[in-house]
């Protein structure tokens, strides 16, 4: 990875509406530590949203796969072009930085705008690579890549009007300092394609493992459920890429049957965390549980694979669906009211969140109960068990013990980066919203 700790690198501070906050930034750079420090305090004095965008030089390797190809004409990076355009008129800073035409560029927005729209639509995901990290961005989510450099507000340059578009509010915000500028189409269209990008990652690793699940199981039934989530995907990668452009959704599409068959199978899955619950519920407190008692109401929970586990990861595909379906129909009320974007946007979305953080809280509930059960050796004639017997036992006990690991028990919004790599020719690539922990 290329060393930054001596980067300059340029900061915006972007509001999404007209707001008065004190002049906190100036011209005078400042470290990660102050930057950070800066956002909270935008937060927390702002009454609209508020977030901040930096410029990196593009790292030599770049896993595009993993993001959402936008082409130049695309809104989003319309918006961008002309925020650097205009920025690097009057800032040396911007212009150097952004003067390659390439560079990786890095949005974070606060945990109070974060909260808006949807507590758990952003969540690390575990890595298969390294025990206990995460699936992250294009650098680590650490900080390595601002690690020791040094940020300059980028101010004058705003006033010149960052951002245009249909419907666009642009320029430099009513508050003292003028690095504050008004760029709602931006910041809307960065969280939309980030989010989007965030929930198909989740589809893709539910995907790996029903795949995995089902060659084990055999089970007909679950394979046409699968392959009816599946096939939405379709639908919406075709309806994202025209909403990202700012087209029409038209019924051509099938995205509502794609979002009939998304809901059928949340209901599926609501069904059977009922069951769940109610399973767990029925058992006598403080006593230990045999395997066999378990498996009746989760059958194959002793097992590597099972139809439990099956059941969870489909559960998961729905969910990543429907919040990959929330983000377009946030988008579509935002562009189809222009004057109100961000709060039409974080409005929509947030309503049907809420639901899916309420199902995902229930199971990892469900799950760490599982996990911290007590487990007894099953009641037979025999007092003695071989050591085949045993060594079943022994792993279907850790394969329980371990349901827990990874389940979020904190669910505290935090504060979310959107990485975005900028081409020479002006497109995009934008790649999952995830935490930052920077």
């Amino acid at each position: 990875m290329i060393d930054y700790r001596k980067a300059t690198v340029p900061v915006w501070t972007l509001a999404t509406g007209d707001v008065r906050v004190p002049a906190l930034t100036g011209e005078k750079p400042m470290t990660a530590e102050r930057l950070r420090e800066l956002r909270s305090v935008l937060a927390a004095l702002a009454d609209e949203s508020i977030a901040t965008l930096e410029v990196h030089p593009l790292p030599d390797k770049v896993d595009r796969s993993r993001g959402i190809p936008l082409d130049a004409v695309s809104p989003l990076a319309q918006h961008l072009s002309q925020l650097v355009t205009q920025s690097a008129r009057g800032s040396s800073a911007a212009a150097t930085a952004t003067a390659a035409g390439e560079g990786l560029y890095r949005m974070v927005v606060p945990a109070k705008v974060a909260a808006q729209f949807g507590q758990g639509i952003v969540r690390p995901m575990a890595a298969k690579a390294v025990a206990g990290g995460i699936r992250g961005p294009l650098v680590n989510s650490t900080g390595g890549i601002v690690a020791g450099a040094t940020f300059v507000p980028v101010g004058k340059a705003a006033a010149a009007g960052a951002v245009g578009g249909a419907g666009a509010t642009a320029g430099v915000a009513v508050a003292g300092s003028a690095a504050l500028t008004v760029a709602a189409p931006l910041v809307l269209m960065a969280v939309a394609v980030g989010v989007s990008a965030n929930a198909d990652a989740k589809r893709q690793q539910a995907i790996e493992h029903i795949t995995e699940l089902l060659e084990q199981l055999h089970e007909e039934k679950l394979e046409d459920e699968h392959s009816e989530l599946d096939g939405c995907r379709d639908a919406i990668d075709k309806a994202t890429a025209i909403l990202l452009d700012q087209g029409k959704l038209g019924v051509s599409l099938g995205l509502d049957s794609a979002v009939h068959a998304i809901n059928t199978a949340l209901g599926a899955a609501d069904r059977r965390l009922a069951r769940w619950q109610s399973a767990l519920d029925k058992l006598p407190d403080g006593e230990a549980v045999e395997i066999g008692t378990l498996t009746k109401s989760f059958p194959g929970i002793d097992d590597h694979g099972g139809e439990f586990r099956a059941h969870l990861e489909l559960a998961a595909l729905a969910i990543a669906l429907k919040q990959r379906v929330n983000v377009l129909q946030a988008v579509e009320h935002a562009q189809n009211e222009p004057d109100n974007l961000f709060e039409n946007f974080t409005r929509a979305l947030k309503r049907d969140q809420q639901r899916l953080d309420e199902m995902e809280s229930s199971i990892a509930s469900v799950l760490l109960r599982l996990s911290a059960l007590e487990l007894a050796r099953p009641q037979g004639l025999r007092p003695v068990f071989t050591t085949g017997e045993v060594d079943r036992l022994m792993r279907a006990i850790h394969r329980i013990h371990r349901l827990g690991d990874g389940v979020p028990v904190n669910s505290r919004t935090t504060d979310v980066a959107i990485e975005i790599v900028r081409d020479r020719d002006g497109s995009l690539v934008v790649f999952p919203a995830l935490p930052a922990q920077s």
